[in-house]
């Protein structure tokens, strides 16, 4: 089962500053009185001690203290609010970090990789409820984006923007045509792979220009263009309608992306990926974590 985090920080907010605010309103006045009557109470019963002897009033004072001290779960949601809704501002409208768990991606994000994803790219979202408020852009080819699957919209997934709305997207002999036009690209030898990417070792590497993005690509020339179950491009060029897009993964040939099941709509965009802050892949020969990944710029 899925975890539905940002659901669960809704609601965290929800109860921690519902109890932030209940105390502030309600319960805190009414220690506030407590706390009044209990010393008016104590300064009484001094007064009579002194003249009847110590000890007589002191069991009625210590329990009208206890109730004005404030409550425990009070303490910890005025403690936990603050961290849990910066959290849930900053993951739902600036950035939030992913993992790459599968090397559809490769050579340019590798299964391990740990990225951040722009949150206001495309236009700043409800939380949970995903519907935009604030237009602020739109996705441009050779963009990489994180996105809900549209089959199964609890999995996040992340491809390449190959097709705009108005474009007409095919792929053919490995190569992307877009609106009647193949997109090139230059030969870079063959791929090395490393760590749990060391089995794609031997594919051919190539540098692909899409609209001035230039990215390498991963291929293996002897296997079909479109993986069987691949039945979208099967049937020939698509035309992206408005609101949709068409996604690719850059390693071509081990990528479960558009050609297969279709097109992205706007609405499953969860925003644009930009940077590598770790990479750890437990496979990597040596050290574990890959420090010059680290830092790098998604193009």
């Amino acid at each position: 089962m899925n975890f539905d985090f940002p659901t669960f920080l809704v609601a965290a907010t929800a109860v921690t500053g519902g109890i932030w605010l209940l105390d502030a309103l309600l319960w805190a006045p009414k220690r506030r009185r407590l706390a009044v009557s209990g010393d008016a109470g104590q300064s009484t019963n001094a007064g009579t001690d002194a003249g009847q002897g110590a000890g007589m009033g002191g069991a009625p004072a210590d329990a009208t203290r206890r109730q004005a001290k404030e409550p425990v779960l009070v303490e910890y949601a005025k403690s936990f609010f603050p961290v849990i809704l910066a959290v849930l501002v900053l993951r739902s409208f600036v950035v939030e970090p992913f993992r790459i768990p599968s090397g559809s991606m490769m050579p340019t994000l590798l299964v391990g990789d740990f990225i951040l994803v722009n949150k206001f790219s495309y236009g700043l979202r409800w939380p949970v409820l995903n519907s935009k408020f604030l237009e602020l852009g739109e996705p441009q080819r050779g963009d990489v984006v994180v996105f809900r699957f549209p089959q199964d919209e609890s999995v996040d997934y992340i491809k390449r923007v190959i097709g705009v709305p108005g474009d007409v997207v095919y792929y053919s002999d490995k190569h992307v045509i877009i609106n009647g036009e193949r997109v090139e690209t230059m030969p870079l030898g063959t791929y090395q792979g490393v760590g749990s990417g060391k089995r794609l070792t031997g594919e051919s590497l190539a540098l692909e220009n899409l609209d001035g993005v230039k990215h390498d690509i991963l291929f293996n020339p002897l296997v079909p263009d479109l993986p069987p179950g691949c039945r979208i491009l099967a049937q020939g060029p698509v035309q992206i309608p408005e609101g949709y897009y068409f996604v690719m993964g850059d390693n071509r040939d081990n990528s479960n992306d558009s050609r297969c099941w279709g097109l992205v709509p706007e609405a499953n965009l969860v925003g644009k990926a930009f940077a590598i802050w770790m990479s750890w892949d437990g496979k990597r020969s040596g050290l574990p974590i890959a420090f010059g990944r680290i830092g790098d710029v998604i193009h």
